[in-house]
C-alpha cells in the first residue's frame, strides 16, 4: 500500500482505534479532488450473507453500511416488476411448491415472464443451501416486487435514522430472449420507470445493463436518470469503441474487476465517467482497486467494507 500523510488531528483518534481492539489500522490521506463518498454497493443485497435479491438481504446490507443497494429486475406475465437475477427460477437457490429443489435441467422452463406474480410466490428462494455461499443465512424467502423493496428500504432507513440509500437496478434483457423471457427494452424500461416515478426516487436511482438497448432508450427518453454500462469480458472491442457504439457518455462504467487497469480508469476519468467494478469479495483487492482510483465497489460481502471505512479525508484500512 502506498503510504500516506497522517494529519495531526487524526493521530489521537488512530491511537484510540489501536488500543480499543486487537486490530492494525493504517490511514491514507487522499487529495481534495477525491473528497467524495466512496460508493459501497451490496451485490443483490448481500448475497454472501443472506438470500439474494430479497428484502432481508437489503436490510442486512443497510445494517452494514452500504451506500447503494444493487439488484436485478425481471417482468412477470401480469407486468409486475420483481427482483430476480435470472428470468427463471435458478436451480442453485430455488425450492418448488412441492418442497423439492429445482434441478438444473428444468430451471429455464420455470419462466417468470410466463408466470403471474402470485404464481412466483409459490417458489422459495431462501431455504436451499447455496453451493457457492456457505455463510449465507437460510430462511423462507420469495422474489419480491421492486415497489415493496423500495418501501421496505425507505422505511427501514427512516426508522433507524440512517442516510437514504441509492438503488442500482439492472435490467435483465438481451436481444435473443426478447418476448420470450422478457418484454423488449422499451416496454421493460417503461414498466421499471413507472415504479421508480411512483416511489419518487429518480434522483437516487442508477439503471445498469449489459444490453446497450436499455441504456440507449433511457438516455433518449429519461436523460436525467443515471445509467451504468456493465461490461463482461471477453471483448475484442476497446473501451472507446464500446462507448462509441453506446452512442453517449454514461455516468458509470461497471466492468468485471479483473479488467480494471490504470489505463481504463484514466480513460473513464478523462471522459467524466465513474468506475465501479463488480464483484469484489476480498479486502486486499478492494484496497488495490481503491488505490488505483475506482469510485466504488460492488461486493457480495458488503460487511467487508467495515474494514475499508471512509472518514473525512481518510480511508481507514483495518486488518483483523
Amino acid at each position: 500500500m502506498i503510504p500516506g500523510i497522517i494529519k495531526p488531528t487524526f493521530i489521537f483518534m488512530s491511537c484510540i482505534l489501536l488500543l480499543s481492539c486487537s486490530t492494525t489500522t493504517t490511514t491514507m490521506d487522499i487529495s481534495s479532488s477525491d473528497n467524495v463518498i466512496f460508493d459501497k454497493e451490496g451485490h443483490r443485497g448481500c448475497r454472501g450473507l443472506m438470500p439474494e435479491n430479497t428484502i432481508p438481504a437489503f436490510k442486512k446490507a443497510i445494517d452494514v453500511g452500504v451506500t447503494t443497494l444493487e439488484m436485478d429486475v425481471v417482468i412477470t406475465k401480469d407486468k409486475q416488476v420483481i427482483l430476480s437475477h435470472e428470468p427463471f427460477f435458478n436451480h442453485e437457490i430455488t425450492t418448488k411448491p412441492d418442497g423439492n429443489y429445482v434441478e438444473e435441467n428444468e430451471e429455464k422452463s420455470l419462466n417468470i415472464y410466463q408466470m403471474t406474480y402470485e404464481q412466483t410466490q409459490q417458489f422459495d428462494v431462501g431455504m436451499k443451501p447455496h453451493p457457492r455461499f456457505p455463510k449465507q443465512q437460510k430462511m423462507a424467502a420469495h422474489k419480491p416486487k421492486l415497489a415493496d423493496v423500495i418501501d421496505s428500504a425507505e422505511s427501514y432507513t427512516k426508522a433507524k435514522a440512517l442516510p437514504s440509500v441509492q438503488y442500482n437496478i439492472e435490467t435483465k434483457t438481451k436481444p435473443e430472449t426478447d418476448d420470450t423471457y422478457h418484454p423488449k427494452p422499451e416496454e421493460f424500461v417503461e414498466l421499471l420507470m413507472a415504479v421508480i416515478k411512483e416511489k419518487k426516487i429518480e434522483e437516487r436511482v442508477i439503471i445498469q445493463s449489459f444490453d446497450i438497448r436499455t441504456l440507449q432508450y433511457l438516455h433518449k427518453n429519461y436523460p436525467t436518470i443515471k445509467t451504468a454500462y456493465l461490461f463482461e469480458p471477453p471483448s475484442l472491442q476497446s473501451l472507446s469503441e464500446r462507448l462509441k457504439q453506446l452512442g453517449y457518455t454514461p455516468a458509470i462504467y461497471s466492468p468485471d474487476y479483473n479488467t480494471v487497469t490504470p489505463d481504463v480508469i484514466k480513460e473513464c476519468k478523462d471522459a467524466g465517467i465513474k468506475v465501479i467494478p463488480w464483484t469484489v469479495n476480498d479486502v486486499e483487492k478492494m484496497k488495490e482497486l481503491k488505490q488505483m482510483g475506482v469510485d466504488g465497489i460492488i461486493s457480495d460481502y458488503p460487511n467487508l467494507f467495515e474494514n475499508f471505512t471512509y472518514k473525512g479525508n481518510f480511508y481507514f484500512y483495518t486488518t483483523k
